[in-house]
C-alpha cells in the first residue's frame, strides 16, 4: 500500500490506500471491520470491492480512506475513487452494478464517524464527494450528520422488501385467493421433481458460468442489461463471489429437473439481509409453465430466514412481479458533501440530479415528453432485463 502520510486525529489517524495491491492487502483487516459494522451489506464485502476495482477501477483513481486506532487497528473505511468528468467528484466503488453503497464504522468506535468525515474532508479537497445507494440506516448516514461542510441529501433508487419469513409466511402477506394460487404452483414444482442444491465454494466458478449462460438464454431476444453479459462482469463474479459464499456472504443454488441444472440463482446475505442479486433459468421452464420467481423466492426465503436476519430484500428495481407479495418500498438515498469553498460545485451537481430526476418522471406520466426527449441528440438509451 502506498498511502498518503497518516494524520493523526486524537487517538485515531488517518491514511489514503491509492494502488489496487495495497487494496488486496488491506483483506484481513477490513473483513473484521465488516464484521463489526453491524450496518454493512454484502456489497461492503472486501471480495466485492476489491474483485469490482479489477474490473471496473481506473489506475490513478483508487482513494481508500482509512481510519485507525494508535495500535493500527481498523476502526473505519469509506472505498472511493475519483471519477472522470468535467467537476471534479470522488464516489464510492461498485458502480451501477452494486445496489447499496456505504462506508465501514466499527460499532465499538463511536469517534470513528467524526474521524472518517474530517479524513474525508482533507481527501476531497476541491471535489465532491457523491455517495450513490445509501441504504436507510447506514454508516455514512453517521458521517453526513456529522459533515461540517455544505451538504445535500437526494432520492435514488427504490428497492422493495419483504420479512426474512420462510414462504409460508410470505404467503400470509397476499390474499387468500392469491395464496392458494401460489400453493398449486409450488404442488406443480414438487411434482415435477425440480431440486434445489447449494453449491460449495470449490464448485462456485463453474455453477456461475452456468448461471450467466442461463442468464443470457433467458432474456434472449427480449433486452437483457448488456453489462450481464460482459467478460468483465463474469471475471467480477467469479473472483468476488467464491471467497463470499465460503464466508457466508452469498449463496449460490442450482435447479436440476432430471439431472440437468434448468435455473440458478445467486443470493447476496449479511447477519441483517439477504438479496436476490442475479439468476437465470433456462425458457424450456416457461413452456412447462414453471413459475421461476415462485421457486427461487420459497427456496430462499427457506435458506435466509435463518440465522437471525430481518429482511429478504428484492434490491433495485419496482418490477410488476415484485409487488405480488406486497413488499414494503424503501428508497435509497444519494448522499453529497463538500467543502466550503466547492459549495457551488455541490449546488450544480444537486441540480443536474433534480433536473434528470425531473425529466424521467415526466417521461413516466406523460409519454410524449419520453418521447420528445429520446430523440434530443447525445441521449442514451439502456436496455430492459435481468
Amino acid at each position: 500500500m502506498t498511502p498518503r502520510r497518516p494524520e493523526a486525529r486524537g487517538n485515531l489517524r488517518t491514511e489514503i490506500c491509492r494502488d489496487e495491491e495495497g487494496f488486496g492487502r488491506l483483506a484481513a483487516e477490513w473483513t473484521a471491520l465488516y464484521g463489526r459494522c453491524s450496518t454493512a451489506t454484502p456489497f461492503q464485502s472486501h471480495a466485492w470491492l476489491h474483485s469490482w476495482w479489477l474490473s471496473y477501477g481506473r489506475p490513478g483513481a483508487l482513494r481508500v480512506v482509512l481510519v485507525r486506532r494508535e495500535d493500527g487497528g481498523l476502526v473505519a473505511a469509506a472505498p472511493l475513487m475519483r471519477t472522470r468528468g468535467p467537476l471534479p467528484v470522488l464516489t464510492q466503488l461498485g458502480g451501477s452494478i452494486t445496489d447499496f453503497t456505504d462506508v465501514l464504522l466499527d460499532d465499538d468506535c463511536p469517534e470513528a464517524a467524526a474521524a472518517l468525515a474530517g479524513a474525508l474532508a482533507r481527501t476531497a479537497r476541491g471535489a465532491v464527494i457523491d455517495l450513490r445507494e445509501v441504504r436507510p440506516g447506514a454508516a455514512s448516514e453517521r458521517v453526513f450528520t456529522g459533515w461540517r461542510g455544505p451538504r445535500r441529501r437526494l432520492p435514488d433508487s427504490l428497492c422493495l422488501e419483504l420479512p426474512a419469513v420462510p414462504m409460508e409466511g410470505l404467503l400470509e402477506r397476499i390474499p387468500s385467493g392469491k395464496a392458494q394460487r401460489v400453493r398449486a404452483k409450488l404442488r406443480k414444482l414438487d411434482a415435477l421433481g425440480i431440486d434445489a442444491r447449494v453449491v460449495p465454494g470449490a464448485e462456485v466458478p463453474d455453477a456461475l458460468d452456468r448461471l450467466l449462460t442461463l442468464h443470457r438464454l433467458q432474456w434472449q431476444g427480449r433486452g437483457v442489461t448488456a453489462e450481464h453479459t460482459s467478460e468483465r462482469f463474469a471475471q467480477h463474479l467469479t473472483r468476488a463471489v467464491r471467497p463470499m459464499v465460503e464466508r457466508g456472504d452469498a449463496m449460490v443454488t442450482e435447479f436440476r429437473l432430471a439431472g440437468n441444472v434448468v435455473a440458478a440463482d445467486l443470493t447476496l446475505m449479511s447477519p441483517r439481509l439477504a438479496g436476490g442479486y442475479l439468476y437465470g433459468a433456462d425458457p424450456a421452464l416457461r413452456a412447462r409453465k414453471v413459475d421461476v420467481a415462485t421457486m427461487l423466492l420459497r427456496h430462499g426465503a427457506g435458506e435466509t430466514s435463518t440465522g437471525g436476519r430481518a429482511t429478504l430484500s428484492m434490491l433495485r428495481g419496482t418490477e410488476a412481479y415484485k409487488h405480488h407479495w406486497r413488499p414494503e418500498t424503501v428508497g435509497n438515498q444519494r448522499l453529497l458533501l463538500a467543502g466550503r469553498g466547492t459549495a457551488p460545485l455541490l449546488w450544480l451537481r444537486a441540480g443536474a440530479a433534480d433536473a434528470r430526476r425531473w425529466a424521467a418522471r415526466q417521461a413516466r406520466e406523460r409519454p410524449w415528453v419520453g418521447r420528445a426527449l429520446g430523440r434530443l441528440p447525445g441521449r442514451a438509451r439502456h436496455g430492459g432485463g435481468g
